[in-house]
């Protein structure tokens, strides 16, 4: 057995991966031998001092000490990274028949409610009243029956109810409904808006560093799922919110952006148990098949 290489800077990193012993899992070998040979290479490059790399240890040990039962400080350090964006990116780039996905974001920690079709999941009384209605359908454009949809939003101030737990109610603005035999979901809601992620912890302070503003445009979570199909993250957006180009996590896509119309129809408002007007949007969400769950590499 040769003896191992002494340290050096011009073969730092090959001497770090070669130190990985024969057992060591292919995948796991070839993730962390990229990852050690990548930064030591940004290192060299900006040629980073003893106190840089100290500050940069206190603030990802910050980040972790951040980190609580609904609150994920490390999501939220890779959702502004664009990290999350870019994992979600490769992990879909060869689903060009199903609804787009993007990132799930901090705020999915506890279980939404089940739900009956129609329910009211608004339940602080605040916002603009709106009919969200829309169908799951398969890449050939079949219904999909008894698909899951799991849905969740901020309130009409940009607070989720885990940010609130004192002030909204339990599970506000969350819930878990079924599709019909034609695929289709309906519930009751408010207008989304625009919020600024949380900015009073390590990352919030990264932000502020680089001068970027730390606003997501409006938007309503979706994560679908049914067997013998491919889950579904993604988001609807309010097409006209000031922050469509610019979300502090990059999670938009074109083809998630709607418009939330005004309905002016007494009637069906009566029905709804809505003001008139009301505001309403339509979200068709196409799943892929699990046989077509293969993804480029």
């Amino acid at each position: 057995m040769s003896e191992p290489s002494l340290f050096t800077e011009d073969r730092s990193a090959e001497i770090v991966v070669e130190s990985f012993g024969s057992d060591t899992d292919p995948r796991l070998r070839q993730v962390l031998g990229s990852l050690v040979r990548h930064l030591h290479a940004f290192v060299k490059e900006v040629e980073l001092t003893n106190e840089e790399w100290e500050a940069a240890i206190a603030f990802l040990t910050e980040t972790g000490q951040a980190c609580t039962d609904v609150r994920q400080e490390f999501i939220l350090l890779s959702d502004v990274l664009g990290v999350s964006m870019l994992v979600e990116t490769i992990n879909n780039r060869s689903l060009e028949l199903a609804t787009e996905s993007t990132v799930l974001g901090p705020f999915h920690m506890v279980e939404s409610p089940p739900r009956e079709p129609g329910d009211l999941i608004a339940l602080d009384g605040k916002g603009e009243q709106c009919l969200v209605t829309g169908r799951v359908t398969d890449e050939k454009g079949a219904p999909v029956a008894n698909a899951t949809v799991d849905v969740w939003q901020a309130n009409a101030e940009g607070f989720y109810d885990v940010q609130q737990p004192d002030i909204q109610p339990e599970r506000n603005l969350r819930g878990l409904f079924t599709t019909d035999d034609n695929g289709e979901f309906w519930f009751r809601s408010i207008v989304p808006r625009f919020y600024p992620i949380p900015v009073d912890g390590p990352v919030g302070r990264l932000l502020e560093a680089t001068h970027r503003h730390p606003n997501r445009p409006a938007h309503m979570h979706f994560l679908v799922s049914a067997e013998g199909h491919r889950p579904l993250i993604t988001h609807l957006f309010v097409k006209d919110c000031p922050y469509i180009g610019s979300d502090v996590v990059f999670g938009v896509k074109e083809s998630l952006a709607r418009d939330f119309g005004q309905v002016d129809d007494p009637v069906r408002a009566a029905e709804l148990g809505f003001d008139n007007p009301y505001r309403a949007v339509h979200f068709d969400i196409t799943l892929l098949s699990a046989a077509g769950q293969e993804t480029k590499r």
